[in-house]
């Protein structure tokens, strides 16, 4: 029946007329209607030719009524693809991604795995002992919940993806986010055999899973196939994995899912996911066409996503699956630095720019970062250019010299490669051994050391260095930013990533709705086409504060 809630939507459409515009006091209503997302929202043409909103539609025959649109039920969790809260055990078809130098923070990850929501852990940048602590402790608080950690390719420091995996395994982390690669290695070829077994029916059954984030189709390719022979051979032979496990990768992609990133924070390619994502869905499915996958990997989207309506467009888009970044780094439970939140509060749209990678330094690989509030970016850039010119600090012009050590290294060259050589003899030799009679490289080493301080110099809110602060940041933040406007999200001192997370996906559901009643030709008021989160945060305890879909407003 026309409930009391949504009834009498005043719009004087005519009898007959195939569409409305709900005008005046109905916004309030329809906007009440759409967000009781368990219901069918329903808009009809009365016998009088005005228009009503019910959750009934044959009530609204029944009184003479002609319905014009129907909004069917949408929760939040299917979205989304079925498996992938099945296969991860999740409550939602949400992940949020590893920021790099612990950002993405046992703090944060505890918190979305105690909601019920797939986490990554931010081991990129951490040293392996760091690493290990980080997840003991969100093991020994989340118990046998799953969650996730990242798993960074960086080509020059292999050591270090070997001792994440070995943590992983200790520690009955599941589940790697593998960034950053450009083909597969060995470890991570390994991790993913040695979680294989066989199931009742024969086929493999995955214990250990892979989340493949990546923006090109030729680095999907590895992940969407099997581990190839050349790497699994040699894991035999050496005990890594066996022969039964060996057998079994062959017959199963490198990964459960693929991430697909588009104009991310950090690491970045900047392609649209409008174009990204049909590509290496493309992919996949001539991939799974070839293979005879009966369980082809999932694709997701990250990249981009900061509000209700993209995250609804990447869905729309087929993603079995949204992944957040930026917006997460603002919130109270990451390693980000208050003073860094503050200016991630404060940023728009167009507040990011491009720098060099640290970790990637010499190949020219770029990250997006905040450029409200700090020069980092203008810096970083110089110092590439200078790298590129010159095959060696010794050959540094004397002013460009004295720029670089008197604006940016702030000590001389001689000091920062001391201090190079020190934190490289703990972390990985190999860099310096490498570095020894190659001028050019001892220079990128000498810059790096700038590029890695400058992101632990904004998680630890140093004072003398803030227009010195890396702070990996996306768009979509500013566009979350102005979306929170106004609302209990606004303040980042009060922002919490599960209450990012249940706003942008009862958002989403909510957004499935108004675009289902805007294809079949109403014209929604502009107060109700859009999702927006309350003024004052659900009560504590209530079943608003806990769900993390359906709920009223």
């Amino acid at each position: 029946m026309v409930t009391s809630a949504s009834a009498g939507l005043a719009a004087g459409l005519p009898a007959g007329s195939p569409t409305g515009s709900p005008t005046g006091g109905a916004a309030g209503e329809i906007r009440a209607a759409l967000a009781r997302l368990d219901a069918p929202c329903v808009v009809a043409a009365g016998a009088d030719g005005r228009l009503v909103v019910t959750d009934d539609p044959a009530a609204a025959r029944a009184a003479g009524g002609r319905v014009l649109a129907v909004a069917p039920p949408t929760r939040p969790e299917r979205l989304g693809a079925a498996s992938f809260l099945a296969d991860h055990g999740v409550a939602a078809p949400y992940m949020t991604g590893a920021m790099a130098n612990g950002i993405a923070s046992p703090r944060l990850v505890t918190a979305l795995a105690r909601a019920g929501l797939l986490a990554s852990y931010g081991a990129a940048g951490v040293l392996p002992d760091r690493v290990d602590a980080a997840l003991a402790e969100i093991r020994r608080a989340v118990g046998d919940a799953p969650f996730a950690c990242n798993l960074i390719h960086s080509p020059n420091e292999l050591e270090l993806e070997r001792a994440t995996l070995a943590a992983c395994l200790r520690h009955r982390v599941t589940c790697v986010e593998a960034s950053a690669f450009l083909d597969l290695t060995p470890q991570v070829v390994a991790y993913r055999a040695a979680g294989l077994r066989r199931g009742r029916d024969g086929a493999a059954l995955a214990g250990h899973r892979v989340v493949a984030k990546l923006s090109r189709a030729e680095v999907a390719e590895h992940f969407l196939r099997p581990a190839p022979e050349a790497l699994l051979r040699p894991l035999v032979a050496a005990g890594a994995i066996t022969a039964e496990q060996a057998e079994l990768a062959r017959a199963v992609p490198m990964a459960d899912d693929i991430t697909v990133e588009a104009d991310s924070g950090g690491h970045t390619d900047r392609r649209p996911l409008s174009v990204l994502l049909p590509e290496i869905i493309a992919v996949r499915d001539r991939v799974a066409r070839e293979l005879g996958y009966r369980r082809p990997p999932r694709v997701g989207a990250a990249g981009g996503i900061g509000t209700p309506q993209s995250v609804f467009a990447a869905f729309a888009l087929g993603a079995a699956y949204v992944v957040t970044g930026s917006v997460n780094q603002s919130c109270v439970e990451s390693g980000q630095s208050a003073a860094a939140k503050a200016l991630l509060g404060q940023a728009g749209p167009n507040d990011v720019d491009l720098a060099p990678a640290s970790d990637m330094f010499e190949i020219g690989a770029e990250v997006q970062v905040l450029r409200r509030g700090t020069m980092f970016a203008g810096r970083a850039r110089r110092l590439f250019e200078l790298y590129r010119a010159y095959d060696g600090l010794e050959q540094l012009p004397a002013a460009d010299r004295d720029w670089v050590e008197r604006s940016v290294l702030r000590r001389s060259v001689d000091d920062v490669w001391a201090d190079t050589v020190d934190y490289f003899a703990r972390r990985d030799p190999e860099q310096i051994a490498r570095a020894e009679g190659n001028p050019k490289r001892r220079m990128a080493l000498v810059f790096r050391w700038y590029l890695g301080l400058s992101s632990s110099w904004a998680i630890s809110a140093a004072p003398d260095r803030v227009t010195d602060y890396q702070i990996w940041c996306g768009p979509s933040l500013g566009a979350f930013n102005a979306w929170a406007e106004g609302s209990y999200l606004a303040d980042v001192e009060r922002r919490s990533v599960v209450d990012v997370a249940r706003e942008l996906l009862t958002g989403a559901a909510y957004a499935s709705r108004a675009a289902a009643l805007r294809f079949a030709g109403v014209r929604l008021p502009a107060a109700a086409a859009t999702y927006r989160p309350p003024a004052v945060a659900p009560a504590a305890g209530s079943p608003r504060s806990l769900a993390l879909s359906g709920g009223t407003r």
